[in-house]
């Protein structure tokens, strides 16, 4: 964990660029969540990257005082993967949205996850494409009515983000709701104090473009994960992350286990590749020399 030199507030960590969401949207409250645990943790800002994609959410690194890295259309984790490979000591936060991230970028998803990579990895889950006027997403609702759906999506399934992380052994799978600013905040710490792969859902609701899944319906439907929970039971981390009560959405930690890091790996071949005395750059390269 990398610490600031001196004492910072959540407030330290705003930068100084015009926040653009819509009135009202859910993003306010990650931004926020995310700078209070920023300041629990006293995360440097020179030694502290944000990453993200394209979209509504992937604008956040602009709002915040640390480095950012706003990257391609599905993109936030390579880009994110590799910078935390190249400096190991930097602490790496990706964001991105379910297009983004479950869209184009759904292909990245499995290699970082099961690679175990040290990164955290924030997702505001809006069920819509609200950067592009409200289309249909990956986590949309079967049969929703959008811009490009009149008639209802035809798709017979939503991508579910818990069950996707989990499936591929996600080492820290979480969910939170942008309604509940105090849980998201503890949850988002969490996340980036884990060493491994960390995955935050945040039902973030799209007041402007998504009619159905609103605030209000949301908030009337979550309700945090038994008291009994074990978050090292990755067969009932799945169970509730795919079959919560009806009508019912959990919040709170579904899986949290400890595995060797990418970085750790990585290092431990470094260490086998070292001890061959053997290794010699000129000698190999001559081997296919004609």
């Amino acid at each position: 964990m990398t610490t600031a030199t001196e004492p910072l507030k959540a407030k330290d960590y705003k930068s100084d660029t015009r926040v653009v969401w819509c009135p009202g949207c859910g993003d306010y409250g990650v931004l926020s969540a995310v700078q209070k645990a920023y300041a629990a943790l006293q995360l440097s800002l020179e030694t502290t990257v944000a990453v993200s994609g394209i979209g509504c959410s992937s604008r956040l690194p602009y709002f915040l005082k640390t480095f950012g890295f706003h990257s391609l259309h599905g993109r936030v984790l390579p880009v994110a993967t590799g910078i935390k490979v190249a400096n190991p000591e930097l602490e790496v936060i990706a964001f991105g949205g379910d297009g983004d991230g479950f869209s184009i970028g759904g292909g990245h998803v499995p290699h970082v996850v099961r690679k175990n990579t040290d990164i955290t990895y924030i997702l505001m889950d809006n069920h819509i494409y609200g950067l592009t006027k409200g289309q249909v997403s990956p986590t949309s609702n079967s049969g929703m009515v959008t811009v490009t759906t009149p008639y209802g999506s035809p798709d017979t399934g939503s991508v579910n983000p818990l069950s996707y992380v989990l499936t591929y052994g996600g080492t820290f799978v979480a969910q939170a709701f942008s309604g509940n600013p105090k849980q998201m905040a503890d949850i988002i710490q969490q996340a980036i104090e884990h060493k491994g792969f960390s995955f935050v859902n945040i039902i973030s609701p799209c007041l402007t473009f998504n009619k159905v899944d609103t605030f209000d319906f949301y908030k009337d439907s979550m309700t945090e994960l038994p008291d009994d929970h074990d978050s090292t039971n990755l067969v009932q981390a799945l169970d509730r992350a795919i079959n919560p009560p009806p009508g019912r959405f959990y919040t709170g930690i579904f899986h949290k286990v400890q595995k060797p890091t990418l970085i750790e790996n990585l290092r431990n071949i470094n260490k086998k590749a070292g001890a061959n005395k053997n290794l010699d750059l000129n000698t190999i390269m001559d081997n296919y020399k004609p």
